[in-house]
């Protein structure tokens, strides 16, 4: 049996991780919430930016909203309600870092949905503010 010689391994390596390597934007995100969205809903018809404001804005289930600690201006950074630590921007324009990773978006969803609404955000809910915070311009 021959085994693989280490260039091949490490061209195989490369060829894995590119995929991972690729930072992912807000308009994948938003793309990945509209599949979820219709397959919970056949008759979605898209996402609303002044929905995903009005969702940010109103106090939700834990007498929280999204802009108690991200503050009505998402383009500037805020502070936690609670602990009082200082909480990056959230909008995309002001914080490019904010939407590029899978595992963020998931952890800040579950986290932040929780805390606020006492339970996970909908595909649609996440997609409505998502496409609200990506349309903010600074």
């Amino acid at each position: 049996m021959k085994l693989p010689t280490f260039s091949a391994v490490a061209a195989l390596a490369l060829v894995s991780a590119a995929p991972l390597a690729r930072a992912e934007t807000a308009a994948d995100f938003i793309a990945g919430f509209q599949g979820e969205a219709r397959q919970s809903d056949p008759s979605f018809k898209g996402f609303s930016a002044s929905r995903g404001q009005a969702f940010f804005t109103a106090k939700h289930g834990n007498e929280w909203s999204c802009s108690s600690c991200h503050t009505d201006n998402p383009l500037q950074s805020g502070k936690h309600a609670k602990t009082g630590k200082s909480i990056a921007a959230l909008a995309p324009a002001a914080n490019p870092e904010r939407f590029s990773s899978a595992a963020k978006v998931e952890k800040w969803f579950k986290r932040n949905c929780n805390d606020v609404l006492g339970r996970a955000c909908t595909a649609q809910e996440k997609g409505d503010v998502l496409t609200w915070l990506a349309g903010l311009k600074k």
